[in-house]
């Protein structure tokens, strides 16, 4: 071929075409990631006199009373956001609390309840008698668990639900057969007729199980040297296994508590699914911002498949302080062991509260 033949030249072009694409490519990648980051001016103003935080629900959470109080410009400031969502963090480094006016796109927000069991509600899943312990471990506490789903968790998802991308619950297991029919998943949504059999076959499995295990043991072999030992060995301060529970209790399938008003288009996420299939869910469904409710702060509200340390990996998670109850054993009350919780996962996480967070855009 000659230097000047059609052939040559469009050689030449290309591979002029190729030059101008390898240098620019170092410039390119420069203004695409300069375009997906932000200078946050870490400024903080002190606030005069504040209330207290988390003092809307004081029967279930005592107020947080921290003194040195601190405003900041908003960590999350969507373009187009419709949602607010106020929060704050503790910093020892800044001596103090710190709070941001955050501004979210309630499209890319998914709210997630974790493990809302209905337990004693009336749907057949009980604590067995005499002595066994789920959920808030006496059926006493999960009554009161109960009555803060009513008054303060469902009232924020109805609020939520129709503006937010998704509205998610946590259950313990797999997702069986009969849960299959009755809830949407990651994977399929049920058709109503699958809904009402569902129903039916939920209600037949948890009438068929015997709530009735082991009582407490009426005598304990102590040795001389250990009895402290031997005595805790044989008489825990927690068992919620086959002996008091009853074999097979943890195989039955749980349903989503009474206590919240379930739509057909909220999702279920199944512990045994893996915390990989829900950040995939998430991300297929274009969510970058979680509103985290439910249950208990100190347990599985941190640390199951959709709790607080998996998903602030991937995802700017809200911890709704005063929508979640901490486990309160030798109390009356969880407000304390609550607030100890949220305070301490204040630390690293955003805390916000029910009061806080408020939709301004158009009902969808």
């Amino acid at each position: 071929m000659t230097s000047g033949s059609p052939m040559v030249l469009i050689r030449n072009h290309r591979l002029a075409l190729l030059a101008v694409l390898v240098a620019s490519a170092p410039a390119a990648a420069q203004q695409a990631a300069t375009a997906q980051t932000r200078v946050y001016e870490n400024k903080l103003t002190r606030i005069k006199d504040p209330p207290p935080l988390l003092a809307d629900h004081p029967d279930f959470i005592a107020p947080v009373k921290e003194l040195t109080r601190y405003e900041a410009p908003p960590v999350v400031d969507d373009p187009g956001a419709d949602l607010n969502v106020r929060a704050w963090r503790f910093s020892y480094n800044a001596r103090g609390i710190i709070e941001t006016p955050n501004r979210l796109r309630a499209a890319e927000t998914a709210v997630i309840m974790v493990h809302p069991w209905g337990i004693d509600d009336g749907q057949g899943w009980a604590t067995p008698e005499p002595a066994g312990a789920c959920d808030f471990c006496t059926p006493a506490k999960n009554a009161l668990a109960a009555r803060h789903t009513r008054e303060v968790i469902d009232p924020f998802l109805k609020s939520l639900r129709g503006n937010v991308g998704l509205v998610m619950f946590s259950l313990i297991g797999d997702e069986d057969p009969i849960r299959k029919k009755l809830y949407r998943s990651l994977t399929r949504r049920p058709t109503d007729d699958e809904r009402t059999a569902g129903a039916k076959e939920l209600a037949a499995k948890l009438k068929s199980f015997r709530y009735q295990a082991d009582p407490l043991p009426e005598k304990l072999t102590l040795s001389k040297d250990r009895p402290v030992t031997d005595y805790f060995k044989q008489f825990p301060g927690l068992d919620a296994g086959p002996t008091y529970n009853g074999p097979g209790y943890w195989d039955l399938p749980v349903p989503i508590t009474k206590g919240v008003d379930y739509h057909p288009d909220d999702v279920v996420i199944y512990d045994r699914q893996g915390y990989d299939a829900v950040r995939d869910f998430l991300k297929r469904n274009k969510v970058r911002h979680v509103l985290l409710v439910g249950y208990a702060t100190d347990m599985c509200y941190c640390r199951t498949t959709a709790g607080y340390q998996n998903l602030s990996k991937d995802f700017n998670v809200f911890l709704v302080g005063d929508a979640t109850l901490a486990t309160f054993p030798a109390n009356d009350s969880p407000k304390h062991a609550t607030n100890a919780a949220i305070s301490f996962a204040s630390i690293d996480h955003l805390i916000t509260q029910v009061s806080w967070v408020q939709f301004r855009g158009a009902k969808n």
